[in-house]
């Protein structure tokens, strides 16, 4: 295979201990990259303001994926970094889809797959203030869905659930939010009559939220908008072992742009430089990274390395290493 061009964030924190726990990994799974580094997150915007320039953008644009760490320190405005770097990253690269693997520890290997709508909903930034700063202070928030955009990760679902279980269930909460549900819930009903062969379900988001404690083995593909999947997506981490071992991928699946592929834990800055951090979910994402590139084998073999060994103790390097000799053999 041809070498890969990844742009890389450590980014703050752990971020850079667990990534380069991944990108020994994937090294010694035989896979050929090219990195460039970038200094970025909470720490280098309080050093200097800076927190994602548009030459930076257009940079990644000549990469293959972006492998990113966490992002995140004490002293920086909420927002700042959420907004300006994560969220700039997913609107401006459009990696539309966000996907979220889990596997259920002790139960037969069940695994089941979060899609999340990725650039719009109440994240896209509709809203504002009246008012501001007195008794008579008014903000509002708005959701901003499209046909297009709940469609292309609707049809992503279907088809990703073609390569699975053929199941799909849609979460949202339709009887409450009657626009947005109604454009989600005729989306998916359209899509679906595409698909013969997948079932198909729908849960409300609350309803959802206890089924994943008591019951997730119903699931197999879950698809939703950004807001709901943020929180389902954390939800799925605690209830699959722990939000430290949670991968993720924000992709652009028509690879007009790099995808980014990340850790979902954060920057835990009170364990920072202690070699302390489970490198586990940085390595799965980047196995994500890989097979999304074409790597297929080597993302197999480490996501089987990681997946068996999920309960492994140690520093953050006895980890890596441990996984980098077991991708080896």
């Amino acid at each position: 295979m041809a070498k890969h061009k990844i742009a890389v964030v450590g980014g703050d924190g752990i971020g850079p201990e667990v990534i380069a726990e991944g990108l020994k990994v994937i090294a010694a799974a035989g896979v050929e990259t090219e990195l460039t580094h970038y200094d970025l997150g909470g720490a280098r915007y309080l050093n200097d303001g800076t927190v994602l320039p548009d030459e930076v953008l257009a940079e990644w644009r000549d990469h293959d994926a972006i492998y990113l760490g966490a992002v995140g320190a004490p002293g920086v405005p909420p927002g700042v970094i959420e907004r300006g770097l994560l969220l700039k990253m997913r609107f401006e690269l459009d990696l539309y889809i966000n996907r979220r693997p889990f596997l259920l520890k002790g139960d037969n290997g069940h695994d089941f797959v979060v899609i999340r709508e990725n650039t719009e909903g109440t994240y896209a930034g509709e809203g504002g203030f009246l008012r501001k700063n007195t008794p008579f202070e008014i903000a509002t928030q708005g959701s901003v869905n499209t046909r297009m955009g709940a469609e292309r990760a609707i049809r992503y679902a279907f088809e990703l659930a073609q390569t699975r279980n053929n199941h799909v269930t849609l979460c949202h909460k339709t009887n409450v939010l009657t626009f947005s549900g109604d454009l989600w819930e005729r989306t998916f009903n359209d899509v679906a009559k595409e698909f013969p062969t997948v079932e198909t379900a729908y849960n409300h988001v609350d309803a959802a939220c206890i089924y994943f404690v008591q019951d997730p083995q119903r699931y197999d593909v879950i698809v939703t908008d950004n807001l709901f999947g943020d929180i389902l997506t954390d939800l799925g981490g605690a209830v699959s072992g722990g939000i430290g071992l949670a991968s993720s991928a924000n992709m652009d699946p028509t690879r007009n742009a790099p995808s980014m592929f990340e850790p979902v834990h954060g920057s835990a800055p009170d364990i920072a430089g202690q070699n302390k951090a489970n490198p586990i979910a940085a390595i799965l994402s980047g196995a994500m990274m890989l097979e999304f590139l074409g790597e297929t084998d080597a993302a197999a073999t480490i996501t089987a390395a990681c997946n068996a060994n999920l309960d492994a103790t140690g520093s953050t390097t006895d980890i890596g290493d441990m996984l980098a000799e077991a991708v080896r053999q």
